[in-house]
Formats: structure tokens, C-alpha cells, sequence
């Protein structure tokens, strides 16, 4: 009888520790934040343009190709630190890449571009954080593929690194 006793608890402690030995194999990123509007539409909005005279209306600039969306700011390091790879998505995959000015001065977000080079085919400025809101943004930069159809099919909270630059190169190419 106490034999049986004893092999309880021992059999679940290993089942524990092996429950624990499986959530530090699997490949998971706690840094990952899922978003409610995968697959979904994107949001419609319609705001200034930085460079532009007339408005940025959504609906006119998203559903006939695969685009890139970044929001981002000139106050944001982050920002700096990908702004490199998100040109490389304009200028070596040919890839639409549209931004959203968040909550930031226009005139330091033109001087910006023109220092470190304009890799969006438009800008449109979000000064109160709304548009970002809409689109469940938690801070920037993010980074968001919309395919053809005007669907978003993936969001990267956070800088673009050259691992995550490869990863949506690849889904950019699935959805093309």
C-alpha cells in the first residue's frame, strides 16, 4: 500500500517537469501579440498626406497589389534601426510600402525621409493616434502585409530585423 503511495506523487512530479521540458522546446515568441485583424479587411480611414496635396483615403490606395504598412515616427529609435530594411522592401523587392506617421511632427518626418531616404509611396499622418487605434497598433514601429484583396495577412509588433525582413519576404511572395 505505501508503495502505490508513494508512486502518485512521483508520477506526477515527472509529469510536470515534462510538461514544463515542452514549453521551453517549442518554438514560441513571447514578444509575438496576436492580432483580432488577421484575414480580416483592413480598417478604412481617410487622413492627411505628408508629401501629398490631397488626403490619403484608404480605399484608394490598398486592394490592387501586395503592400507593406509601417507605422512610424522620427522619434522612434526602433524606427530608425529598420528604416533601412523597410526601404529595402521599396527599393530591391518592388514592394508598395505605405506609412503612417504616428503622432509626430510633419516637418521633422519630411526632413527624416529626405535624410535617410523616402521608401513610401505615400504617407498618411496619423497626429492623434486614432488611425493606429483602428488598426490595434500597441506602439511603433509595426509592420503589416495586405495582400491584393486589401486583407491583412500578417503583423510584426516591433523593429524589422534582417530575420523578420526573410520572413516577410516570404509571406509577401505567398500573397502575391
Amino acid at each position: 500500500m505505501k508503495k502505490k503511495l508513494l508512486k502518485f506523487p512521483l508520477i506526477f512530479f515527472l509529469s510536470i517537469l515534462l510538461v514544463f521540458f515542452y514549453l521551453l522546446m517549442i518554438d514560441r515568441n513571447p514578444s509575438e501579440i496576436p492580432s483580432a485583424l488577421l484575414n480580416k479587411n483592413i480598417p478604412k480611414f481617410e487622413a492627411e498626406s505628408l508629401f501629398k496635396d490631397k488626403n490619403f483615403i484608404s480605399s484608394k490606395e490598398f486592394g490592387n497589389e501586395t503592400t507593406l504598412v509601417n507605422f512610424f515616427a522620427t522619434w522612434c529609435k526602433p524606427c530608425l534601426d529598420e528604416h533601412v530594411y523597410i526601404k529595402r522592401f521599396s527599393d530591391e523587392k518592388m514592394i508598395k510600402v505605405i506609412g503612417i506617421n504616428y503622432k509626430d511632427n510633419p516637418k521633422k518626418a519630411i526632413q527624416w525621409l529626405k535624410k535617410l531616404g523616402n521608401p513610401y509611396s505615400n504617407v498618411a499622418l496619423d497626429k492623434n493616434g486614432r488611425i493606429a487605434i483602428d488598426w490595434g497598433v500597441y506602439g511603433v514601429p509595426e509592420t503589416f502585409v495586405v495582400n491584393p484583396e486589401g486583407i491583412i495577412k500578417y503583423r510584426h509588433a516591433g523593429p524589422v530585423t534582417k530575420k523578420i525582413y526573410k520572413k516577410i519576404n516570404l509571406i509577401i511572395e505567398d500573397n502575391k
